[in-house]
């Protein structure tokens, strides 16, 4: 049985302040996928005897940037999704490990009046044609802020919300279209008709009315989809405006 967690923590540093490392040590999952690091090389030590780390910084300081802190020493590491103008950003981390590749995915945002929705469409493009490549070899697990609620049920007020970043056609529909490909939304395939959310804007007290989003995922291969045990979004835990949300599958 894996246990993985994965977290948008905007920003490790803020986060390390607020029990990030406590949590992860005492939680002792045997992969930890971290999105919107912030930091660039050297600026976050994190304390994790045990575990092998991998970090992937944005060009542009404070922004973005990804890391897996994980157990098991991976096959293989690649820091992008193997497409240009996709690589600047640290948006991604892949590990392979003998039966399955780990993935850890912070995808862009539209912004507000879709100002980069082209942009995240051809990275939506660019990282489905990547995963379908690794899929085609082994199963997937891919994990993260994708920055999308993909259904009316992943979001509170999803009237007021059509065409918003996050709640666009456009992204729904990519969303729909990586799922189509062969992978599974593991929460939705064990709870179809539950509500909880995963991000809380900072504003109007959202968070303390639930007033909130459910934008990060773990999507899998649909051949490893009934080796799901649980998907548990652990909104008690607090440090950032995303919880984490933890997998647990029989590998």
């Amino acid at each position: 049985m894996k246990k993985i967690i994965s977290w948008n923590v905007n920003g490790i540093r803020a986060c390390m302040g607020k029990g990030l490392v406590e949590f992860l040590k005492e939680e002792d999952p045997d992969i930890i996928c971290i999105q919107e690091t912030k930091c660039q090389p050297g600026q976050a030590v994190v304390d994790l005897p045990g575990y092998h780390q991998y970090w992937n910084s944005a060009v542009k300081k404070g922004y973005s940037g990804t890391a897996i802190f994980v157990k098991d020493e991976p096959m293989w590491v690649n820091m992008n999704i193997d497409a240009e103008g996709h690589d600047t950003e640290g948006r991604a981390i892949t590990l392979e490990f003998p039966g399955f590749y780990m993935i850890t995915n912070y995808t862009p945002n539209a912004q507000d009046g879709l100002a980069r929705i082209d942009y995240r469409l051809a990275w939506e493009a660019a990282n489905r044609e990547y995963l379908k490549k690794l899929d085609a070899k082994k199963p997937l697990i891919m994990c993260g802020d994708l920055n999308v609620a993909h259904n009316e049920i992943d979001l509170k007020n999803p009237k007021t919300n059509v065409g918003n970043a996050g709640f666009s056609d456009e992204e729904r529909g990519a969303f729909g279209e990586l799922l189509a490909c062969g992978f599974t939304d593991s929460y939705r395939y064990l709870y179809p008709e539950k509500v909880e959310y995963t991000w809380w804007s900072y504003r109007m007290k959202a968070r303390e009315r639930n007033v909130g989003w459910r934008i990060d995922y773990f999507i899998v291969s649909d051949r490893i989809a009934p080796k799901i045990k649980d998907v548990v979004i652990r909104g008690d835990v607090l440090g950032s405006d995303h919880c984490p949300v933890v997998l647990y599958i029989d590998l």
